[in-house]
């Protein structure tokens, strides 16, 4: 638990380079950038101003201590705490929401990417389903390291019970919007997952994943139900404290062994500070059987 602790620290430190309507740390790594120039696993700290509204990429390698200033200027605007517009992150691509309702996706803070000649990719406009917003974004994710991708699909989940598709390398890219009914993934976020080629969502608690494949799964998504098995002996005072924690449930895939985890993580208001704090965090190997097997890996 405390080899956990101390890499989520790392992947998350004390000023998160994105900051919308969640927290979250940037991160890159070989295989997800967007560009042929590959860099070293690792994550964005900051920009530090340099003029005229830009700043110039703090950027930490996983593997090192020390932090590397990029010569990659990149606008301020995107790692500004108080910046609304951007609404989330994926492979490298930053996803950002302006008051037009128009979703771009834009690579600037991806460090192989250009500087000179960023890419911003406008998305149509949002639809909107009766009875659901499109203001609020939970996550973006999207099935490929780059929306020009032929074959990309950028998965958009919307704060409630909406999910959108759109494959931004088509002519006349449009969206596919789901509805979906049930209230435990309303609040959950997408991922994409290579060996099922489908987007999936853990519900609330972590009891399901529900699973969407753009063309086939519109109204009838794939539902998965978990087993919990070999769960840790926890005392008293440990239950307690998880007890009065925010629990939220991620999903990872590895991309070299297909294998599937979902990650619990615990998180509690700090009495000083109005800043969530980890707690503990707890890993599950998820298999096709539906097992979700604790480990410490």
């Amino acid at each position: 638990m405390s080899l956990l602790l101390s890499r989520l620290s790392r992947l998350c430190p004390g000023k998160p380079s994105l900051v919308g309507r969640s927290s979250y740390s940037l991160l890159f790594s070989n295989g997800f950038s967007s560009s042929l120039l590959q860099t070293a696993p690792g994550f964005v700290v900051r920009a530090n101003p340099c003029g005229e509204g830009l700043g110039k990429l703090l950027f930490q390698k996983n593997t090192e201590s020390w932090f590397t200033h990029l010569e990659k200027k990149v606008p301020l605007e995107l790692v500004d705490r108080d910046e609304l517009g951007t609404v989330g992150s994926c492979n490298g691509w930053v996803a950002t929401l302006k008051d037009d309702g128009i979703l771009r996706l834009q690579d600037d803070l991806n460090p192989a990417a250009s500087h000179t000649h960023p890419k911003h990719i406008p998305l149509p406009p949002l639809v909107t389903l009766p009875h659901c917003q499109t203001q609020i974004i939970t996550n973006v994710s999207m099935s490929s390291s780059s929306p020009e991708d032929e074959d990309c699909v950028v998965a958009v989940k919307f704060l409630g019970p909406q999910l959108s598709f759109c494959r931004p390398a088509q002519n006349q890219p449009e969206w596919t919007n789901v509805k979906i009914e049930d209230p435990c993934f309303f609040s959950s976020r997408v991922m994409f997952s290579k060996k099922d080629d489908m987007f999936r969502i853990p519900g609330s608690g972590g009891n399901l994943i529900g699973s969407w494949n753009p063309n086939k799964h519109k109204k009838n998504p794939k539902i998965q139900r978990l087993q919990y098995q070999n769960l840790p002996k926890l005392t008293k005072i440990k239950r307690e404290l998880l007890d009065l924690c925010w629990t939220s449930e991620h999903l990872v895939e590895s991309r070299t062994t297909g294998e599937t985890f979902l990650v619990k993580w615990f998180r509690k208001t700090s009495r000083r500070l109005a800043l969530m704090k980890t707690k503990a965090l707890m890993v599950f190997k998820i298999d096709e059987e539906g097992n979700a097997v604790y480990t410490q890996d």
